[in-house]
């Protein structure tokens, strides 16, 4: 990932409202990265324009090589589909389908013809194999956040985005997400940009990067 002059403006009551301003940095392949703030700081707009949900007042991004903002609202779906995988605070599981049809879902929209198996392998790697027929409102937070973290790791994206996964969750609950999800990270080799205000979560990561009054503050890397 290669970040470049990377600026948001919105416009409010007072005329133009700077959200980010001139954010620079790359992040190589396999690489954990934390990004931290205050609330209010340009954290989760960060993350929005690095997926390519938004659309940045100037600058751009490069993933993997190709720059998403010269691409159109489609192509920037497709490389989504191709790249990414994403993990919210609030789930975003689609309450009428099962954990497992949640599951299949990235990947049916790929054309897998073993969705149903790898989806299976997934869920019974997360320990959810009992609740593949389950809907997400008769399944407790942790159980719903390991389907999300399922759903997001099955297609192997070679980049994740989370955002405050363990926000909606208890303490002892959100650990075992968070360790869960960095195993599965180690495993596939992927790259994990991760969204908190939890500085024991951004320690597990091997770079933090601040993000304070919509500017990059500080970026530093954990000691070997």
């Amino acid at each position: 990932m290669e970040v470049v002059h990377l600026t948001k403006r919105v416009a409010d009551a007072a005329g133009e409202l700077t959200i980010l301003r001139d954010v620079n940095f790359t992040l190589h392949a396999g690489a954990t990265l934390a990004i931290v703030g205050a609330s209010g700081s340009g954290k989760s707009t960060l993350l929005g324009l690095l997926a390519g949900l938004d659309a940045p007042s100037e600058g751009t991004v490069r993933l993997a090589g190709t720059d998403i903002y010269a691409l159109d609202e489609d192509g920037r779906a497709a490389l989504r589909k191709e790249l990414l995988g994403f993990v919210f605070q609030s789930f975003q599981l689609l309450g009428h389908l099962t954990a497992l049809e949640n599951v299949m879902l990235p990947l049916e929209l790929r054309g897998d013809v073993n969705a149903r198996a790898r989806a299976e392998a997934m869920l019974e790697r997360v320990g959810l194999s009992a609740r593949l027929k389950h809907y997400p409102k008769t399944m407790s937070g942790g159980e719903q956040q390991r389907v999300a973290l399922a759903r997001a790791f099955v297609a192997e994206p070679p980049l994740l985005f989370a955002d405050e996964p363990t926000g909606s969750l208890d303490a002892a609950t959100g650990a075992a997400v968070i360790k869960l999800m960095f195993e599965l990270n180690r495993e596939r080799a992927s790259t994990l940009v991760l969204v908190t205000h939890d500085p024991s979560i951004a320690a597990l990561c091997e770079r933090t990067i601040t993000i304070a009054a919509g500017q990059l503050a500080d970026d530093s890397l954990v000691s070997p």
